[in-house]
């Protein structure tokens, strides 16, 4: 175990990918910690007439670039550190697909599953009423994150509105579509995704009939091995919290999801079809084409890295493979397509509901759909060509590519 907090560690592929770069050296000092953190005493009435009283952050980490932009987790294990690196990871993540925002992030630490809707929404309502001179349409942009949800945004846009005085869709993305939410957001993050490793299966190999394991059936996780299913893949094995399965003749996901919705586990499924259940930590060996890691961080780590039989990961979960597991892949030949650029959808689809609710005029899903496809294959193809140039892994092309806008940004506001 790492005696580096997640911060640091984060920072390390940073300074790795400074080494490709000629820059000055203070824009690393600049970037090694938050621009501010808040953090607070968040105090709530429970139904029974206590109250509880919750930490709560919020860290903006860089502004350069534009307002800062980034979910607010509910967890009770949530900590400033974790809140710091994620709004690190949301500043480079943001530059990675040219978006004009920073990183920003929230947190409460609060087990939010052993609260009442009545709880949830107070709980929501005193996260604004306590950063409401952090956030702004201008400064700072929340949406959701592991826990929270388009009412969790609903309850929060409509404090900040009554704080304020005036009715301010854009403060907050990922709300309902009635209440200026966008089209498209709800499987932003996997199509995404699904839209890089297209435009790159023939550099990458992949044809239709590859065999696919996907790491967590969540959101994320059920809509890429929708669009892939479709597409003509075959997704041979699935994991949840609870366990994994595996048919090496493919799954039908339709019937997976409605099993799962049915009993509130892909394990579920087993049993029936070919369908056999396996443990939860072999997903990640299974045999397949394409690894994706939809699940939490760190799902793989320097004890089973040298287990992963395939030759293509995709990431969708935030930080799903640590630093010494990137290495192993690394000298394996394992083609790793990197968080911030592979799960870039959700914040771009987030991006787009930001400027709709601006300019008071909503796209079509078609729209949203193209202008995401558009957004992934132009950076995709940036970055893959900045790795073949540098002969560097496709996650050191992408902060390389995230840092040089970062740096023209920082340059350009002059002393």
């Amino acid at each position: 175990m790492s005696s580096k907090t997640m911060l640091q560690q984060a920072l390390t592929r940073l300074v790795d990918a400074a080494k490709h770069l000629n820059i000055d050296p203070t824009i690393l000092e600049r970037l090694e910690f938050p621009l501010e953190t808040t953090h607070a005493r968040l105090t709530i009435r429970m139904d029974d007439g206590s109250h509880k009283h919750l930490r709560a952050w919020r860290s903006r980490y860089d502004d350069t670039r534009g307002p800062t932009k980034g979910g607010i987790r509910y967890h009770q294990s949530v900590t400033a550190d974790e809140v710091e690196t994620l709004a690190f990871l949301m500043t480079i993540k943001c530059a990675v697909v040219n978006l004009p925002f920073g990183g920003g992030k929230g947190g409460v630490q609060i087990d939010p599953h052993c609260l009442s809707e009545t709880e949830l929404e107070r709980l929501a309502r005193g996260y604004v009423q306590i950063f409401a001179k952090v956030i702004g349409p201008n400064r700072d942009i929340p949406a959701p994150d592991v826990n929270t949800n388009a009412m969790t945004m609903a309850w929060m846009a409509n404090e900040y509105d009554s704080i304020v005085g005036e009715v301010t869709p854009a403060v907050i993305t990922g709300k309902p579509i009635s209440l200026g939410g966008s089209l498209g957001r709800d499987d932003a993050t996997a199509r995404g995704g699904y839209y890089l490793l297209q435009f790159l299966a023939q550099k990458l190999g992949l044809v239709p009939g590859a065999r696919v394991a996907v790491q967590g059936f969540g959101n994320a996780g059920y809509h890429i091995a929708h669009l892939l299913e479709a597409a003509g893949y075959k997704v041979v094995a699935v994991s949840d919290s609870k366990g994994a399965i595996y048919c090496p003749a493919g799954l039908d996901i339709k019937k997976l999801n409605g099993a799962k919705e049915r009993h509130g586990s892909v394990t579920s499924f087993a049993g029936s079809d070919g369908v056999s259940r396996i443990a939860a930590d072999e997903l990640v060996s299974v045999d397949c084409d394409l690894l994706v890691l939809a699940a939490l961080e760190d799902m793989v780590h320097a004890g089973n890295a040298a287990n992963v039989k395939a030759p293509i990961i995709l990431e969708l979960a935030n930080s799903p493979i640590t630093l010494e597991a990137d290495d192993i892949l690394k000298n394996r030949g394992v083609v790793v397509l990197p968080d911030i650029l592979a799960n870039a959808g959700g914040v771009a689809v987030s991006y787009f509901e930001w400027v709709q609710n601006r300019q008071g005029y909503y796209w079509p899903i078609e729209d949203i759909h193209a202008r995401l496809k558009t957004k992934m294959e132009e950076e995709g193809a940036a970055i893959w060509a900045c790795a073949k140039d540098k002969n560097i892994t496709l996650r050191c092309a992408a902060y390389v590519h995230a840092l040089s806008r970062l740096v023209d940004a920082i340059e350009a506001k002059g002393t």
